[in-house]
């Protein structure tokens, strides 16, 4: 059969959710047959030896799990998360150009550089999509660097913040909402689906708090058979617009339809959270990653 390198890093082993999900994949894949071996950043000299690389780890193009990315591709590996996807999750204005171009439904959206951050700018803005407005840097994750503001000020102040680490900002029109849609795409097809409920008080499903606590509400699965279609085709044409890779897309439902929020690379999988109704999903992420092989 195949060999499986999952590259990871030691703050993902450190989550027990994310470890248990871990050590999933890795039953999964050697009761199909396959050899299973955790990578670490050490281990990377190792990646040219294995058919496929899976990485869990924090994909950025600054961060190890893209070297890895880069070595797996260079050397002809399947590998998930591909370099390409990567490079444009990890850049949100690179990824919402990529889902406009695709005439993909996203909130209605704005890219400013720091010389447009001025009072008359911002109120314009404001006019223009509405207030509040979601800020947001473009290399941000896990709903850090993501603000809502109401004011030409506040806009001013987070956009004098967001700017000391990106050339670039996103401001989209805010669409309130009990909780986001998250649908896992593999290849093309659904592969999970589930709401990320949004904690009483907040606006986002993952809130940092000023004494370093993080507020975040508990996660739904749904069937994929008892999931809209509509729904489950607006995130696969999200992705195509992207790849063909590993993807977890955040959409929101408006009046019967469903606007994309974002295609996320090096989605979430935890143990009994992503996978609550989707029991198949890493024998799904295992026959894909060794399907290139004669026999999987």
């Amino acid at each position: 059969m195949g060999s499986i390198g999952i590259y990871t890093e030691r703050y993902t082993i450190s989550n027990s959710w994310e470890m248990n999900a871990l050590m999933r994949f890795a039953q999964v894949a050697r009761r199909l047959g396959h050899r299973a071996d955790f990578l670490f950043r050490p281990d990377m000299y190792k990646i040219p030896q294995y058919d496929a690389i899976f990485i869990r780890a924090l994909t950025d193009p600054l961060n190890s799990a893209y070297v890895a990315a880069r070595i797996a591709e260079m050397h002809g590996i399947m590998v998930i998360d591909d370099p390409d996807s990567i490079r444009i999750c990890c850049d949100k204005v690179n990824m919402y150009r990529h889902l406009e171009r695709a005439g993909v439904a996203i909130p209605e959206t704005q890219y400013i550089q720091q010389e447009e951050l001025t009072a008359r700018r911002c109120r314009e803005l404001i006019d223009q999509l509405g207030k509040p407005l979601v800020l947001k840097a473009p290399n941000s994750s896990f709903s850090m660097y993501v603000d809502k503001v109401s004011t030409p000020e506040e806009f001013t102040r987070v956009g004098k913040r967001f700017f000391r680490r990106a050339d670039r900002i996103v401001v989209q029109r805010f669409i309130q909402s009990r909780f986001d849609w998250r649908v896992g795409v593999l290849g093309g097809e659904a592969i999970y689906v589930c709401q990320y409920t949004i904690p009483r008080k907040q606006w986002k499903i993952l809130t940092y708090l000023s004494d370093g606590r993080t507020v975040y509400g508990p996660v739904k699965g749904i069937p994929l058979a008892d999931a809209d279609p509509l729904l489950i085709q607006r995130a696969v044409d999200a992705c195509n617009a992207v790849g063909r890779g590993l993807y977890g897309v955040d959409l929101k439902q408006v009046n019967g339809d469903y606007v994309v929020i974002e295609v996320n690379d090096n989605p979430s999988i935890v143990a009994g959270e992503e996978d609550q109704k989707a029991g198949h999903l890493y024998e799904s992420v295992v026959r894909f990653l060794t399907r290139h092989l004669k026999v999987s």
